[in-house]
């Protein structure tokens, strides 16, 4: 081998190739080579088959890119005192971890009017048919409330739960992606209860958050669902 083939490099620059390859992707995630090859001769582009086809390769097109879930565009609300009980619940979630470092959830459910915490249950994960049961629950000691607020988290958009509230006539009221604010009383309860129980104290066990924050939500339900929920 000569030196000069030794030392050789491509002076070839892909980068324009490589940005149209990067703007199809991005418009069509599901699509494969054929497509965004037909798309690029469509475009009145000369480049070579076997060019395009080694630059897709390089940048891993072939392995397919999730499509990002769109949220509908949701309507920025003030956030009001309601006038009476169980006219607005405010929901919403949070996380930490035990002693041996495994994490949990909480489900947090306060009514605005008078910021008394309903819910507050721990849960190693809480999906929307576990969500589903405890307002249920709840719904059977204290009146179902006129509208629910809450974020745009996946439990929240499920079918399950959105079926749940169109069932039991309730509204519901989702704040802007990436605005706590517009949920600023289960915000604000967020804060406090993580401060007084779940920085204060180190868990071994789901039961024992659930059994301190039993004095935080007096509506907190002790049956045997309740405990066999505890066990899993």
């Amino acid at each position: 081998m000569t030196r000069s083939m030794f030392y050789y490099s491509s002076r070839k620059n892909d980068e324009v190739v490589i940005e149209k390859l990067n703007e199809l992707s991005e418009r069509y995630p599901t699509r494969g080579f054929e497509t965004y090859y037909g798309k690029i001769r469509l475009a009145g582009l000369t480049w070579n088959r076997k060019r395009v086809l080694r630059i897709y390769r390089n940048m891993n097109l072939k392995m397919r890119r999730k499509r990002k879930r769109r949220i509908p565009t949701r309507i920025k609300e003030a956030l009001i005192v309601p006038n009476h009980l169980n006219e607005t619940w405010s929901i919403d979630f949070m996380s930490d971890a035990l002693e041996n470092g495994r994490k949990f959830r909480i489900l947090n459910v306060m009514d605005d009017f008078n910021r008394e915490a309903l819910i507050n249950e721990a849960y190693y994960s809480i999906p929307a048919e576990r969500l589903v049961n405890s307002l249920k629950q709840l719904i059977q000691y204290r009146n179902k409330p006129k509208r629910i607020r809450t974020d745009n988290g996946p439990e929240f958009l499920s079918k399950r739960f959105v079926e749940f509230c169109t069932e039991q006539q309730i509204e519901l009221c989702y704040i802007q992606p990436g605005k706590p604010a517009q949920n600023a009383y289960v915000e604000r309860f967020n804060r406090t209860f993580r401060e007084d129980v779940l920085d204060a104290y180190l868990f071994k066990s789901i039961q024992e958050v659930n059994a301190l924050a039993f004095g935080q939500s007096p509506w907190l339900f002790t049956g045997q669902s309740l405990v066999d929920e505890m066990n899993y």
